[in-house]
């Protein structure tokens, strides 16, 4: 199993930032009748693997505690194939190439840890699921306590990431419950918000850094324009390396993919990956750079500053209570394999796929079936 928290507003959330400041505590409410349906939350960006479907497992919450994110894009039912949609209405809701079937639902869903939702009950009729629990196949299924209004779905099956989602013609914003604050910066996020190891206890990688790889790989290719990236040999060829030299065409190489960030040496001519601010969204500026390509911080922040420790021979033996405190790193026992359908959500919704080289290698990994590279 892996398991891994402004001012006052009033009426229907439709238009609720995508990208959180995450410095305002918040609670959402009843549009119908204003009762709270959550405790004081921040703003957050939307996690990578907010749109995850994982094995067969039960997942742990997609929200930390404490922290809300919103859905930029529709999802849920209802669902549209793409033959019925066409290119033209598909681009004018941002997807630039072909998909299996597009939501007709809302965009502006707010996700919350189930843990954060108060003053809500089931509707009955409305819990259908695969396996673990429910999936909200049938719509919302949950109901505002005190005034029967549908207000959210939760989703807790197997192969989800477990949370609430806000219907946002449902809620509104009670007033701010403290005043703004600044965000951390980048150095205090190196202080307060150590490296998260990809690597389970299993040996297996963290879905969450698949996921987050996916959506980066989409950003990578639209930045190159669908040409050969290198990598050099490090942390980051471990995660991107693979899949780049599948999906890109044999030639001289346009750019190399290089670290940057918070602590590292400035990066001049190359792609820079650079992190995601974990509170407000933004990424870090790296103004040498040819491009900028972010990644979730704690993906980032692991392959910028972790160090393996191994012993090393000829230095004496360590005491065996050293030995005991000091376990080694965790290493994968598989290579890595980013999310083949996030980088196909991701890459689909880019202006940027189409240009003749981007899909090209976007039809070619659409129609690929099978475990490599992806």
């Amino acid at each position: 199993m892996k398991i891994p928290g402004r001012g006052p507003r009033r009426g229907p959330l439709a238009g609720v930032a995508a990208a959180g400041t995450g410095v305002c505590l918040t609670v959402f409410a009843c549009a119908t009748c204003g009762s709270a349906l959550t405790v004081p939350l921040t703003q957050v960006p939307l996690p990578a693997h907010a749109g995850q479907h994982y094995s067969h497992e039960l997942l742990g919450a997609l929200m930390e505690p404490g922290t809300y994110a919103v859905r930029p894009y529709p999802a849920g039912p209802p669902w549209r194939r793409w033959d019925e949609v066409g290119e033209t209405e598909a681009a004018a809701r941002g997807v630039y190439a072909p998909v299996y079937s597009l939501s007709d639902g809302p965009p502006g869903a707010v996700a919350v840890a189930p843990g954060d939702v108060r003053g809500t009950a089931f509707i009955p009729d409305r819990l259908d699921g695969y396996c673990y629990g429910v999936d909200g196949r049938e719509g919302p299924n949950l109901a505002c306590e005190r005034c029967g209004t549908p207000v959210a779905t939760r989703i807790d099956d197997c192969a989800s990431w477990q949370a609430v989602w806000l219907e946002p013609q449902a809620i509104q914003l009670l007033p701010a419950a403290s005043p703004p604050s600044p965000p951390l910066g980048w150095e205090t996020l190196r202080r307060h918000r150590p490296e998260t190891p990809p690597v389970e206890l299993d040996g297996s990688w963290d879905p969450r850094s698949e996921a987050a790889v996916g959506v980066a790989l989409a950003h990578l290719l639209a930045a190159s324009g669908g040409a050969c990236v290198t990598v050099p040999d490090g942390p980051v060829a471990a995660m991107f390396r693979r899949a780049l030299d599948f999906m890109c065409p044999p030639g001289p190489s346009a750019r190399t993919l290089v670290l940057g960030g918070p602590g590292l040496p400035a990066v001049t001519a190359a792609i820079a990956l650079v992190p995601q601010h974990p509170q407000t969204g933004e990424h870090w500026a790296e103004p040498g750079a040819a491009a900028v390509v972010s990644l979730a911080w704690d993906v980032w922040a692991y392959l910028a500053f972790h160090r393996e420790r191994r012993p090393v021979p000829g230095g004496g033996a360590l005491r065996d209570e050293i030995h005991r405190d000091d376990p080694p790193p965790r290493l994968p026992n598989l290579m890595f394999q980013p999310d083949r359908d996030l980088f196909l959500f991701t890459l689909a919704r880019l202006p940027e796929v189409g240009q003749l080289a981007v899909r090209a290698i976007y039809d070619r990994v659409n129609t690929r079936y099978g475990p490599l590279p992806f």
